[in-house]
């Protein structure tokens, strides 16, 4: 099977190429052919019309959306999720979990492992384990009733169900330095979030492997003159790569623009921490059980007014991000998926539009970014 996107606007991480072909063969980008040069034969032509044609998102932090979460007891949850990611551009999803008993997560992952048997909309690479090991100083929307202290032998048994690439816990907890180093022994990337870790705490982990902070800036120990904290952490090395949720509501434009300025661009993650709200009007909600409310685009725990996740779509992050740095749209796509591809192993099939990497791709309109199509896997699956 043979695709060409003809007039297509390629941009890949440090490139942009005007009016291009893209020729897919099967799940494969055969090349990338510049304007003037004949398109090839192909069973299927799809006509970008002049839109940004870009790696399939990596939402590696999101728990839901249209009225869903991957923690519920449903068998369709998994279904509409992802087809929702999809309409954003996210060809690899990530399903993020909560603070919730240990007999929840279990069905969690069987429900992930039923979805990937198909996976008729978005990928489903691996499980991020948001919780349940967390400062219950630190909650954000995470419910206290069910945090308990760090367990690899549960998050072994959880992994043997669905494959988890991600765990989220809080380093000062009792044995969280190590646990870092554990989770490495495993084959999952250990990240620090929910957590008032001071900087030597955070030392400590960083000798034990960890390298990664889950929604930077947000539930974590701020930047302080005496203490640097988490936020210090971040920004002061380098090679600690951080999430960053760019709604404009949990990082603010500034607080934006200084990570850019200060980070690496290798070592930024764009992600949306969406929840079941996502994709829905203002209105009535919940997550993991707690009350929320959703006013103007802002989700909100009932009981206290803290942030309970976001409204946000990839797309969307792209977007604001572009618009608050005013850095071209080349630079900005690395952090939407090519960083994700090699932080999670995937950096040699993913992430690029280059001959030999995996067809990914959604087409975004180059002056709102929205979603007009997306292929996984050389597939139209929107």
């Amino acid at each position: 099977m043979v695709t060409r996107i003809v007039n297509a606007s390629v941009v890949t991480p440090g490139e942009r190429l005007d009016g291009a072909t893209v020729v897919i063969e099967d799940d494969s980008i055969a090349e990338v052919l510049p304007p003037g040069i004949p398109w090839p034969d192909a069973d299927l032509t799809h006509n970008a019309a002049g839109g940004l044609v870009v790696p399939g998102f990596f939402d590696i932090h999101s728990h839901g959306a249209v009225g869903f979460e991957v923690v519920d007891d449903d068998p369709g949850a998994m279904d509409a999720i992802c087809k929702a990611k999809l309409a954003e551009g996210v060809t690899s999803y990530f399903p993020t979990t909560l603070t919730l008993p240990h007999e929840a997560l279990v069905k969690t992952m069987e429900s992930v492992a039923c979805y990937c048997e198909e996976e008729k909309y978005c990928r489903a690479p691996g499980v991020h384990l948001e919780g349940p090991f967390i400062n219950g100083s630190s909650l954000g929307a995470q419910n206290p009733a069910y945090v308990r202290k760090p367990d690899i032998d549960e998050v072994a048994e959880l992994a043997s169900i669905a494959p988890v690439s991600e765990m989220t816990f809080a380093i000062e907890v009792e044995g969280g330095a190590n646990f870092a180093g554990e989770l490495l022994s495993i084959g999952i990337i250990p990240s620090c979030g929910h957590s008032r870790a001071t900087y030597s705490e955070f030392r400590d982990a960083y000798a034990s492997g960890l390298r990664h902070l889950t929604h930077f800036c947000n539930q974590m120990t701020p930047l302080h003159h005496r203490d640097i904290g988490l936020v210090g952490a971040g920004l002061l090395h380098n090679d600690v790569r951080i999430e960053l949720i760019c709604d404009k509501v949990h990082v603010s434009p500034p607080m934006i623009q200084l990570v850019f300025d200060r980070k690496p661009i290798e070592s930024i993650l764009l992600i949306t921490d969406s929840m079941r709200a996502s994709h829905l009007p203002d209105g009535f909600s919940s997550i993991g059980g707690l009350d929320v409310i959703v006013r103007n685009g802002e989700a909100r725990l009932a009981s206290n007014g803290s942030l309970a996740g976001s409204m946000l779509r990839m797309n969307q992050a792209l977007r604001n991000v572009v618009e608050v740095t005013g850095l071209p749209v080349e630079d900005v796509i690395q952090t939407t998926s090519w960083n994700q591809a090699r932080e999670m192993g995937l950096g040699d099939q993913f992430g690029r539009i280059e001959a030999g990497y995996t067809a990914d791709i959604a087409i975004l309109d180059p002056a709102t970014f929205d979603v007009s199509a997306v292929f996984v896997g050389g597939e139209k699956r929107m």
